[in-house]
């Protein structure tokens, strides 16, 4: 039974411990030659200027050649000729091709035959691995050209021993090349595509940020805002009837207490959104109540009365509208109210209508009998931030002085998409 490697619970694939020591030792190579590609060149070119050294020196080049008398000073110059250029083979590889050829020819012309004619192989991979295709033409040539030259003088053997040998080996050096530059390039765009679904990925977690401390700032604004309005009218409404009427400072005194806690609950259900718990906090004794919706607007009137605004509420139709809707319907209304309690002066009044149509389609006005607000400044976020809630769902908002004296705003919301 053949053995099975273990994969881990997440099902990533683990590589076998002599492929992490390779790729270690290949990534520590690959770093060395990117910071210090001149050493590394001089070692690999002492290392073949060595060989062909020792084959001079050894006597090993008389086993092959067909020239044994030839001068040793010949031989010794064919030797160097033929491995020192090997130095500049990776950011001149087609010179340094050109540069052995002259070499290479002597070399098959006088017979010497040395082996160190076969590092043409090496410089013909880097080629391959380094320039267009093309190029390989005129060195399968110039390689060609060598081997002829060779066939032609000693024809030992038939030409097929001198000329098939070199154009198998020029395939393989060059199949090689080849591999070794679609691998290399099949890494980089695989790299390039991590990193720019690196930056994507960051640049999606920023925005999503971006949006979410939006939305926690306008569900801030509108949940305190609104809040302290309402219970700074109802302090202040309070203070006045204290001397008069203590049971309506009584009254005025619960109202601020319920609303308190309410804008408290809102803020701990906001905040609990934050903290990224499975479970709430149940230690707290406040509930977790879900976002306000219509059902909620005769609480909101209700307290926005209790805090000194008459307001009067004209509902058409029979709502249809989907959660999101209804917090957007509420908080637009609420806004409204808010800025009419903080702008609008003593003796206003305020209307709502509210028109629901079909297929969550709805309108929304508000107007109030008041001096109207400033226009809001380049900090304000209630009119923004309405804007912003009405754009999620393709609607409009127009807010500004009414014709007829005090403010008006208008939304409009779309019929929903069919699911």
């Amino acid at each position: 039974m053949d053995d099975v490697t273990e994969q881990p619970a997440t099902g990533a694939r683990t590589a076998e411990p002599l492929t992490q020591y390779v790729q270690r030792v290949s990534r520590r190579v690959r770093a060395f030659d990117a910071r210090r590609p001149l050493l590394w060149d001089l070692h690999l070119t002492g290392f073949w200027v060595t060989a062909a050294l020792i084959d001079y020196y050894g006597g090993g080049w008389l086993t092959v050649t067909r020239a044994p008398d030839s001068p040793r000073w010949l031989v010794l110059t064919l030797s160097l000729g033929l491995s020192v250029p090997l130095l500049w083979r990776r950011t001149h590889p087609r010179t340094v091709l050109l540069a052995l050829t002259p070499f290479a020819l002597v070399n098959a012309w006088t017979g010497i035959l040395l082996q160190a004619v076969m590092l043409h192989l090496l410089v013909v991979f880097h080629i391959a691995l380094r320039r267009p295709a093309r190029t390989l033409w005129w060195a399968a040539a110039l390689l060609t050209a060598t081997a002829t030259v060779t066939a032609v003088r000693h024809p030992q053997g038939g030409p097929d021993r001198a000329i098939v040998p070199v154009l198998m080996t020029f395939a393989v050096a060059t199949a090689i090349g080849i591999t070794v530059r679609t691998r290399r390039d099949h890494t980089e765009t695989l790299e390039d595509r991590a990193r720019r679904l690196e930056i994507e990925r960051d640049q999606q977690a920023r925005l999503a940020a971006a949006a979410e401390r939006a939305r926690i700032a306008r569900e801030m604004h509108d949940i305190i805002g609104h809040n302290l309005s309402v219970i700074t009218g109802l302090a202040d409404g309070g203070k006045y009837a204290a001397a008069k009427s203590p049971e309506r400072a009584t009254q005025a005194l619960h109202a601020i207490a319920t609303t308190s806690r309410q804008a408290l609950g809102e803020l701990r259900r906001l905040l609990d959104v934050l903290r990224e718990e499975d479970h709430p906090d149940e230690t707290s004794g406040l509930p977790l109540a879900p976002q306000p919706g219509l059902t909620d607007l005769d609480q909101l009137v209700s307290g926005v009365r209790a805090a000194g605004l008459p307001v009067d509420l004209t509902v058409t139709g029979t709502p249809s509208l989907s959660p999101g809707r209804q917090l957007t319907v509420y908080r637009v209304l609420q806004e409204s109210l808010t800025n009419t309690l903080k702008h609008a002066g003593p003796g206003t009044t305020a209307h709502i209508e509210l028109s629901y149509e079909e297929r969550g389609a709805v309108t929304a006005t508000v107007t109030d009998t008041g001096r109207g607000g400033p226009a809001p400044g380049p900090d304000g976020r209630g009119l923004p931030g309405m804007r912003e809630r009405t754009a999620l769902y393709g609607g409009t908002l127009e807010a500004g002085p009414h014709p007829a004296g005090g403010w008006r705003v208008h939304l409009s919301l779309p019929e929903e998409p069919p699911q």
